[in-house]
């Protein structure tokens, strides 16, 4: 069953801001995106919900400043994911985390803590991933974006994406294989 499409649309409520201030239209454009966008956001930074509520503020806060030069070739939300990436980027390079690690130089990361459930295991071992290999796999598993997609957004190139996905995988069922196999022997 599909989600029915909201009653007004983004492009709609953005007009409605931007032509007459509407708070109301900025209200319902935050409580639609920001959900999303602070996922997102929250699996870039690593988990750090602190990081993810500072970028999440900024990205809005550059998103309205910008919102009058949004050409409507994207969606909405596409186009916001877009520049909270560029903000939780920034936020990484000042605090000294963001790479994208050379494959003979990434450490392997160890087994995330043990959890009650598995959405906290992978989410706790996708926060021990390497910023880079996190990143492009929450772009393209997460978010859905193409190897090229992903390549111009962190000004690489597309076998690079490829190849930090293909680790990021290697090193996600590394961290959650005991974990595995401990619920198969249960079974």
């Amino acid at each position: 069953m599909r989600a029915e499409a909201p009653a007004v649309s983004d492009q709609s409520l953005a007009q409605a801001l931007l032509l007459r201030g509407d708070e109301g239209a900025f209200r319902e454009l935050y409580a639609r995106h920001t959900p999303r966008l602070f996922q997102f956001v929250l699996r870039i930074v690593g988990g750090a919900e602190h990081d993810a509520e500072d970028v999440v503020q900024e990205t809005w806060i550059r998103a309205t400043s910008a919102l009058a030069t949004f050409r409507w070739e994207a969606a909405f939300g596409t186009w916001l994911t877009g520049i909270g990436l560029n903000v939780a980027r920034g936020l990484l390079r000042k605090q000294g985390r963001w790479e994208l690690p050379m494959e003979a130089d990434t450490p392997e990361p160890s087994r995330p803590p043990a959890a009650d459930g598995d959405r906290i295991d992978i989410e706790r071992a996708l926060a021990l991933l390497p910023v880079g290999y996190r990143t492009v796999l929450v772009l393209y598993d997460v978010e859905g974006y193409t190897h090229d997609e992903i390549a111009e957004r962190l000004g690489i190139a597309s076998g690079t994406s490829k190849s930090q996905l293909s680790h990021a995988r290697r090193a996600l069922r590394r961290m959650l294989e005991p974990r595995t196999q401990e619920a198969h022997e249960h079974a």
